[in-house]
């Protein structure tokens, strides 16, 4: 789950317990060019006030008048669509004819809510599945491979923790690392172990730990949501970190070095208790191969190749001079 929705979560849920009527609207289908993703939130309270987005600002004036005047008086799920035709299109400013489907639920249950947020602060994911013939959901565990469903029954979604990343060093490559890391929505964490590094980076939403990166590791729980990358370039700590990273579920592993000194790390990794399928995981050199040189060159390598992997994208091979 991004933060936008994680937010509209957390309204919703803060709304609901000081007694407000809320609906919350779900984008199940786009046609076109929509501007919000499948699984996009929106939540609506009685007075006007919203929180999230389902079309970038295109619809959400005219959802508000339809769930304050209609929908909120009734008791069911209800499917609102926009953009049908050309006309209405353009009326609402959906770009090239986007249409979006939407599920609004009027009657949002507190206790679902409030255990879909409790699992996504534990780092689970959860599947939520609701029953449009009643509005009521039953909740069971997720897993990342998950599809969106919507038909005339259900609706079935899951929801998880946001992606993060964990940033083993404090030096400059970390903190561009970290700043675009940020900027693409991903929960930072920073470990380094140094005194010379004991103030970590100064940056607001940045988490800085200063215990040893294994350590460190094993306390906040890697899973499958999280990226490790190790940028001290000093062994002692990135290849402690990298063993306990590449026994774990993390999506992504890399870490800073040169092709030779790659060669090494996994020549050293090897002598200890991993296996070769989990060396297999570690992408290094770190990033795409983009010509970078600069500290912030290379931060944006390392996070492109990030994305990359999280969405399942085929990375090119790299070249070594």
């Amino acid at each position: 789950m991004n933060s936008t929705d994680l937010s509209v979560l957390k309204a919703a849920v803060h709304w609901l317990k000081e007694g407000h009527r809320v609906a919350i609207a779900t984008v199940v289908q786009t046609w076109g060019s929509a501007p919000r993703p499948v699984g996009s939130w929106l939540a609506i309270r009685s007075d006007g006030q919203v929180m999230g987005s389902v079309s970038g600002g295109c619809v959400e004036d005219d959802l508000i008048r339809r769930v304050q005047t209609e929908i909120l008086s009734r008791d069911l799920p209800e499917m609102v669509i926009y953009g049908v035709s050309q006309q209405e299109a353009s009326r609402f400013g959906l770009p090239c004819g986007g249409t979006l489907r939407l599920l609004v639920e009027p009657r949002p249950e507190l206790l679902v809510l409030e255990q879909i947020l409790q699992s996504i602060s534990n780092h689970a994911i959860t599947c939520r599945t609701i029953d449009l013939s009643s509005g009521k959901s039953t909740l069971s565990d997720g897993g990342r491979n998950d599809t969106f469903i919507c038909n005339k029954s259900i609706m079935k979604t899951s929801y998880g923790p946001r992606w993060r990343m964990v940033i083993i060093g404090a030096g400059q490559l970390s903190l561009y690392t970290a700043d675009f890391a940020l900027a693409s929505d991903f929960e930072v964490i920073v470990i380094d172990p140094r005194e010379e590094y004991a103030e970590g980076i100064d940056r607001e939403h940045i988490q800085f730990m200063r215990g040893m990166p294994d350590d460190v590791l094993l306390e906040i729980g890697v899973d499958s949501h999280t990226a490790v990358v190790a940028l001290t370039h000093d062994p002692k700590l990135d290849d402690m970190a990298l063993m306990e990273a590449l026994k774990s579920p993390a999506f992504y592993v890399g870490a800073l070095g040169s092709h030779t000194n790659t060669v090494k790390r996994k020549a050293r990794l090897l002598e200890f208790d991993l296996t070769q399928a989990q060396l297999d995981k570690l992408y290094g050199p770190i990033g795409l191969y983009i010509g970078a040189l600069t500290p912030p060159e290379i931060a944006i390598a390392i996070l492109a190749e990030v994305i990359a992997v999280k969405y399942a994208i085929p990375t090119p091979a790299k070249k070594f001079t």
